[in-house]
């Protein structure tokens, strides 16, 4: 009995490892495919995620994505910016912040600018982005930023009610190096497994 036992077990183990490796395989080509998407139109607001800020500058990974977001707004694909990204590490400056700062240097009016900048993580910015959009009576967003990044952006801003077009920051300095790339894509992976359970 045991020995049968032993062997459903062996056997019911490498049937959970196979399915979850071909899960992970197929969500890590759906997180690449994405990378390479650009679905730029016309939308109500661009929404940039933040990323890392220093002393009030954008690192150069936030930098692309602002950069980006500028031009989309320059072709005017939206007539305003949402900038996204709490306080991290620096007390004095959030990533939003950052963010606004910089465009309004680029030309940006600060009133086609909403700076959202209460949230700590992706999860908590797209509900926060979501929450503002839905007061405004908005219903699109064409979301900025590194190409790893759109597929579980795009999964929770439709999960909040918002039609979401995606277009990945071209000079991203992540995309641009091939095991940075890699492995922000394989933590994509978990991130958005974790995501799905916990709505479970």
């Amino acid at each position: 009995m045991i020995p049968r036992l032993v062997k459903w077990g062996t056997l019911l183990a490498i049937a959970a490892i196979l399915a979850i490796s071909i899960y992970g395989m197929y969500l890590y080509g759906q997180i690449r495919n994405y990378a390479m998407r650009d679905e730029a139109q016309k939308a109500d607001a661009i929404v940039v995620l933040g990323a890392a800020q220093y002393n009030g500058r954008p690192s150069p990974v936030l930098k692309a994505r602002l950069d980006h977001a500028y031009d989309l707004y320059r072709k005017e694909y939206a007539h305003a910016i949402i900038t996204t990204g709490g306080y991290g590490p620096d007390p004095n400056f959030s990533e939003a912040q950052v963010g606004t700062n910089y465009l309004v240097q680029r030309g940006v009016g600060i009133g086609n600018i909403v700076t959202e900048q209460g949230s700590g993580t992706t999860y908590d910015s797209i509900r926060a982005a979501s929450n503002l959009i839905h007061a405004k009576g908005w219903k699109s967003v064409l979301v900025v930023s590194d190409g790893f990044h759109l597929f579980r952006v795009k999964k929770m801003f439709v999960d909040n009610g918002i039609i979401a077009y995606t277009s990945p920051a071209p000079n991203s300095p992540i995309e641009g190096a091939a095991s940075q790339r890699f492995w922000h894509s394989v933590r994509e992976v978990v991130l958005f497994s974790v995501y799905r359970w916990m709505d479970l």
